[in-house]
């Protein structure tokens, strides 16, 4: 796909930009990006925020899956319908998503083929510095397809 999934994140979810997310990886169905460590995303610990934290991995769980079905935007908006998030240990300092699409493209695509709402997750790794895992987030899409 030619599209820069990150930069298009960047562009189109300015919310991301704000809490300055920087895309490191995006390719077949996986994303890295990170959260800088900043005092104005920190919570009353130190530590990053967990709104921040979420964001991160959102947004990176949107990259995985654009990187695969990016090029559906023209059919489809991709939402997000729901979220698992397990908080493991303290995050201090820079923290690193890695983003991987569980579905396969071609069953995305088949369901969205056959005039359904395709829904399907993208696991999300977080982890500091150190690379301790923080937490993990399961946050489940749909593509919507476009009413004519």
């Amino acid at each position: 796909m030619s599209l820069d999934v990150g930069a298009f994140l960047l562009e189109s979810v300015p919310f991301a930009r704000t809490v300055g997310i920087v895309f490191d990886e995006v390719g077949d169905g996986r994303a890295v990006c990170r959260l800088p460590d900043r005092e104005d995303v920190r919570n009353h610990v130190a530590g990053p925020h967990a709104g921040a934290l979420f964001t991160l991995a959102e947004t990176a769980s949107g990259a995985a899956m654009l990187s695969l079905l990016g090029d559906e935007l023209g059919r489809a908006t991709p939402l997000t319908t729901g979220a698992r998030v397990e908080y493991r240990k303290f995050a201090k300092g820079e923290v690193r998503a890695e983003a991987r699409l569980l579905a396969t493209r071609e069953a995305v695509v088949a369901e969205l083929d056959a005039g359904g709402r395709p829904e399907f997750d993208v696991a999300v790794e977080l982890t500091d510095g150190d690379g301790v895992l923080v937490s993990t987030v399961a946050i489940t899409w749909t593509l919507r397809p476009h009413r004519r």
